[in-house]
Parts: structure tokens; C-alpha cells; sequence
């Protein structure tokens, strides 16, 4: 292995992107539509009719992780962000750990998108009258048949995605807007004409049946929030870096108010059986509940646009935060190879959706769509979590000398974000205990306690030992300094063959 040098200019992204395209890959990342067609009901099978309470109440720790993203943001902005700023300011180890499980956890969410999106669009081919392909009778609700399909659209949605992320913001944005004016349009009308009365014991959180669920629904619903940070993955792509933090924030936000808005609605219009009963065709349901053909269908057009949207906001951060890892030579030089014409990493991009197909090929091994989406989020649930209080706490360790400086920013800066680590290293440790405990064997299924710890438990244990190539085989200094590579820092080291 020999290093070379890239010359006077490292490999770097074109600064293109605005605060509205920071806000369209962000939200396409967080899939509202998606979470709330499919996430509330899952979610629902844990909490029962107590979606808005579980929504708020998971609201307040991400909230304290988004203030951390943007002030650690504010002083270094880098497409490796949690991975560069917990490296720096608690242990490179822990640093490596953080980018590592991100990357896992966005295979893992590529591959159950993929299902999604193509349960989507067989739903669809079954309401135009479509129901059977060469003899083969179409069902949404089969891994294999869905994940077939959906490997076609993640494969074309990696494709725009190497011609640049300012394309794909375009895109998303059309897309967006279509699904949150159906979204706005459905939820509105079911929450002013649903059949079930409206109760305040919908956001009372003492009312969720145990701690269990408690742990479990918000480990969900934080899961629901994921991806609002996908605007600091593109923080060297904006033409401001605080536009990052106005994106990241405006999402949040906005979810929010989303996800209020969706599970009041659901609860208006469903039943609890129904809520729990429809996890994956839940906004489909809704949809037939509350209007006849042929505009039943467009929430579940809505859904399928939110799928394709994050699928390609998925390949997108994770190309970036690989690509911040190899400038590190934490990761091999392939992820920060730049294409000259759309100035992208286009071979990390294509490799991403290499991986995620790979993944995709796996899920048939759990049958049921459900079941498989269960088991999905429980996992990247809980890798989220860590990710995020690892993230959180190298906050309060950066900025803790302003509590002897200013109180109020003292707080804003450390405590809060303190707390909201806290709080999510304790649910997250809660609930795997409560796996544990849960079974006695070990079953691939989405109701096998030991089978919904494994699967979190590889994916913690696999960035070690990628961590310890790393270091050793690698030689990276990061593991020494745990600090990354400035974006704009000349005579940028890489390793290649």
C-alpha cells in the first residue's frame, strides 16, 4: 500500500445546495408519509391508542439531539458529522462507532424501504385491476414479491442520485409536495369526520399499558424522527453551513407537526384492532375509509412517493459520511473517490445501493412483510439511539466550559443534551434487557425477543472489528487524534493500491 497525495486541492463537493434543498432531502429522509402510513401502526401494536402522547414525548430528546447537531455544526461543519464530532470530543473509537452503525442502519433501512416501496406499488397494481403476473398471484403483504420490485426503483433512484444531490433535492421536492398536500388533505378530513370521538387520554403517556411498551413505542417513535440529520450530511454541499442547522431544525419541526396531525387522524377514523391489524398497508386503510375509488388511491400513491423519496435520501447521506470516513483512511479510498462530471462521490453512491440490494436479497428469510418491518425498526431503533447519545454527549463535553461562562447557554448547550443521552441510552438499554428477558431460544422471527437483540447487538459488534482494521491494518491517524480531515484542508492523504 503506498499513499498518495491528491495535490494542492482535495477531493470535495460542490457547495450548490440552499436551505429549501437541505429541507427536501432532510424531510424525504424522514419519510413522514412513510412513518405514518406504516410507522403509526406498528407503533399502535405497542402503545394502543396513545400515538400522540408517544409522538410528544419522543419529540423532547430528539429535540435536545438536534440542538446539538446544530451547535456542533455551527463550529465544524463535515460530512462526517457524529462520526468526526464524538471522535473528537469523547474517543476515536466511539467516533468510528457512530458513522459505522449509521452506515448499517441506513443498509438496514434501505433494504426495508425497498419492501415498502414495492408493497406500495402492488397495492396499487391491484386497485387498476392487476392481480396476478404469468400465473403469480400478487400479494403486498409477501417480502419476496415486494423486495423484487423495490430493488428496481432502488436501483434507479441510485442512479439520479450520482448526478448530484441539487437533481435529487429537485426531485424530492415535487415529490414532497404532492404527498403532504395528500397527506394534509386525508388526515384533515379524517380528524373532522372519523367516527371515534376525539380523547384527551390519546396524549396522556401514563396510560400506555407498561414501561415495556412505554420503551418500546418510544424507541419507535424516535426511529419515526430519524433522518432529520441528514441535512449535516450534506453540510459541505450548501452554499452557508448554518443552512444545515436551519434545515435540520425546520424538519424536526415539521415532523412533528406531521406525525400529531397523522396519529390523531388514524385514531379518529380507526379502531386500535385496525390500527395494529394494517401496519403495513395502514395508510391504504385509511384511504379506503374515507373516500371511493379512484381517490382512495392517492394516499397510497402519496406513500409510494415518500418511499422512492427515501430511498434516494437514504444513498445520499450515507455516500457522504463514507465519504468523510475515507478522507480518514478509516475507510477504504473508494468512498471519497469524486466524480469529475457531477463532482459526487458516484462510485460510493453506487456501491451504498449495491449494499442495501445485497440486504434487500436477505429479508424474504422473515416472510411476512410485517413481521419484517418489526423487526427492522426494533433494531435500527435502538443503533439510532446510541448513535444519537453518543452524538449528544461529545455536544456537552465540547461546549461544557459555557456553563461557567453563561448559564442559559450553559444549559442549551450541555445539559439538554446530557439529558436527551440519558434518556435514550436508557431506553435503549431497557428494551434490550427486555428482549433478552423476553425469550429463552433463539427464533428468526419478529416476535423473538433473542432475534430482535442479535440483530442490534451484530451491527454494534460489526464496527469494532471494522474499527480495529482501521486502526491497525489501516493505519489511520484518526484512532490517534480523533479528528477528521478539514474539508478544505490541503495535501489530503489518501491510501490506494
Amino acid at each position: 500500500m503506498t499513499q498518495k497525495s491528491y495535490g494542492v486541492d482535495p477531493p470535495s463537493l460542490r457547495r450548490t445546495l440552499g436551505v429549501l434543498d437541505g429541507v427536501a432531502i432532510a424531510a424525504s429522509s424522514t419519510a413522514a408519509t412513510t412513518s405514518i402510513g406504516i410507522g403509526l401502526g406498528v407503533t399502535a401494536g405497542v402503545v394502543g391508542l396513545h400515538l400522540p402522547a408517544i409522538m410528544l414525548l419522543a419529540f423532547v430528546p430528539v429535540l435536545g439531539i438536534a440542538g446539538a447537531f446544530s451547535r456542533l455544526n455551527k463550529v465544524e461543519p463535515n460530512a462526517g458529522n457524529g462520526y468526526v464530532w464524538v471522535g473528537r470530543s469523547l474517543s476515536p473509537w466511539l467516533g468510528f462507532l457512530v458513522g459505522w452503525v449509521s452506515i448499517v442502519a441506513t443498509v438496514a433501512f434501505l433494504a426495508y424501504t425497498t419492501a415498502v416501496t414495492g408493497s406500495a406499488m402492488i397495492q396499487l397494481a391491484g386497485q387498476a385491476g392487476l392481480h396476478e403476473v404469468a400465473g403469480l398471484a400478487l400479494d403486498p403483504g409477501s417480502t419476496a414479491q415486494t423486495t423484487a420490485v423495490g430493488v428496481l426503483v432502488l436501483v434507479a433512484v441510485t442512479l439520479t442520485a450520482v448526478t448530484g444531490v441539487k437533481t435529487a433535492a429537485r426531485l424530492q421536492t415535487g415529490l414532497l409536495v404532492f404527498e403532504y398536500v395528500v397527506l394534509l388533505g386525508f388526515c384533515g378530513y379524517g380528524i373532522v369526520s372519523g367516527p371515534h370521538p376525539f380523547s384527551l387520554s390519546w396524549f396522556d403517556p401514563f396510560r400506555i399499558p407498561s414501561a415495556t411498551a412505554l420503551a418500546q413505542g418510544l424507541l419507535l417513535s424516535v426511529f419515526c424522527y430519524w433522518g432529520f440529520e441528514a441535512a449535516f450530511t450534506v453540510n459541505e454541499e450548501v452554499r452557508d453551513p448554518r443552512d444545515a442547522s436551519r434545515a435540520g431544525t425546520i424538519t424536526l419541526v415539521t415532523m412533528l407537526g406531521l406525525f400529531l396531525l397523522g396519529s390523531v387522524a388514524f385514531q379518529r377514523v380507526l379502531s386500535e384492532d385496525e390500527l395494529a391489524g394494517h401496519g403495513a398497508e395502514g395508510l391504504a386503510f385509511l384511504g379506503n375509509r374515507l373516500a371511493d375509488q379512484p381517490l382512495a388511491a392517492l394516499p397510497l400513491v402519496a406513500l409510494m412517493f415518500s418511499a422512492v423519496a427515501s430511498l434516494q435520501a437514504g444513498v445520499i447521506p450515507t455516500a457522504r459520511g463514507m465519504f468523510a470516513m475515507s478522507r480518514d483512511r478509516t475507510l477504504g479510498p473508494v468512498w471519497s473517490r469524486v466524480s469529475a462530471r457531477y463532482g459526487t462521490p458516484a462510485a460510493g453512491t453506487l456501491l451504498i445501493g449495491a449494499m442495501a440490494v445485497a440486504v434487500a436479497a436477505l429479508s424474504p428469510v422473515i416472510p411476512r412483510l410485517a413481521d419484517m418491518i418489526m423487526a427492522t425498526v426494533n433494531a435500527v431503533g435502538i443503533v439510532v439511539a446510541l448513535s444519537y447519545a453518543l452524538t449528544a454527549l461529545a455536544a456537552a463535553a465540547r461546549f461544557r466550559g459555557l456553563l461557567r461562562e453563561n448559564r442559559w447557554d450553559g444549559i442549551r448547550a450541555v445539559v439538554l443534551p446530557a439529558l436527551s443521552a440519558v434518556a435514550l441510552l436508557g431506553l435503549g438499554g431497557y428494551l434490550a434487557w427486555s428482549f433478552y428477558d423476553s425469550a429463552d431460544h433463539l427464533e428468526v422471527s419478529a416476535d423473538n425477543g433473542w432475534f430482535l437483540l442479535l440483530t442490534p447487538t451484530v451491527m454494534i459488534a460489526s464496527g469494532f472489528v471494522a474499527g480495529a482494521w482501521a486502526k491497525w491494518g489501516r493505519r489511520s491517524a484518526y484512532f490517534t487524534t480523533g479528528r477528521g480531515t478539514d474539508a478544505d484542508a490541503p495535501g489530503l492523504l489518501a491510501i490506494t493500491d
